[in-house]
């Protein structure tokens, strides 16, 4: 998932959407992930989450369909290993399943299969509207209309943008390793994970240095005398702002009836 919080440039409806609209419906979606507990449902909406990638992907194809797969794929790989972990830990229910003097119960996979579901239900829409979010876009319209103070706003989007830099900079660093004649590419993940755990600190003292780097651009910009009258672009809310949160109001109460 190397950079699954990039922006993607684009003209879909996505992108034209209201930056805080955005928000707004990935918090509904993300809702409605969390209130249902129906396994069609769920499911429908990670197909929904899907069909958003397909719109955001539009006519260009800036590949965020392809990230929406990517993510989804990492989130499968993750829940394989929680779906797991709550076969492992819920001793509650009927047995189903006999494994020597260990029993996988029923209401152990109920469980198991409601948060792998969740997880993926709620983790993915935020993941693909920020995708489509130019984030001076988003920490503007928090500062204009929410009256939020421009440094809190700054924190926020300077968090999400940090995160693919991040990235970057660990596969680089990974990259160079694997230069040196180490190889990563073993089945065992808890010697992987030994492996990559020392990497930690080069990543730790170069992003040190870029955020040292970035406040003192930030300063040199006027940082601290930003308000909410700096900004002169104005953000309209159109007829697909109102559609987009109708449905997501429309799934968040779907998913509290069923």
């Amino acid at each position: 998932m190397k950079g699954f919080l990039d922006y993607l440039t684009g003209n879909s409806v996505l992108h034209r959407m209201h930056p805080l609209v955005k928000i707004l419906v990935s918090i509904l979606i993300c809702a409605a992930a969390f209130c249902s507990s129906d396994y069609y449902y769920l499911a429908g909406i990670i197909l929904f989450n899907i069909v958003l990638g397909i719109i955001g992907n539009g006519r260009e194809h800036n590949g965020l369909l392809s990230r929406t797969f990517g993510i989804l794929k990492g989130l499968v790989k993750m829940s394989i290993f929680l779906f797991v972990l709550q076969l492992l830990v819920i001793r509650k229910g009927e047995p189903i399943l006999m494994l020597g003097s260990f029993a996988i119960t029923d209401i152990a996979v109920q469980k198991a299969l409601l948060l792998v579901l969740r997880l993926m239900g709620a983790t993915l829409p935020l993941s693909i509207l920020i995708s489509v979010t130019n984030l001076n876009d988003l920490s503007n319209t928090m500062v204009k209309y929410l009256h939020i103070p421009y440094k809190y706003a700054f924190t926020l989007t300077s968090a999400i943008r940090f995160i693919p830099v991040f990235s970057i900079e660990m596969n680089g660093i990974i990259e160079s390793q694997q230069a040196r004649g180490v190889d990563f590419e073993i089945k065992n993940p808890f010697k992987k994970l030994g492996m990559i755990l020392p990497l930690c600190f080069p990543l730790l003292i170069s992003s040190v240095r870029k955020i040292e780097s970035t406040a003192t651009a930030a300063e040199l910009r006027g940082f601290y005398l930003r308000t909410r009258n700096c900004c002169t672009k104005s953000y309209r809310i159109h007829f697909c702002d109102i559609v987009f949160v109708l449905i997501g109001g429309a799934i968040l109460a779907g998913g509290i009836i069923i």
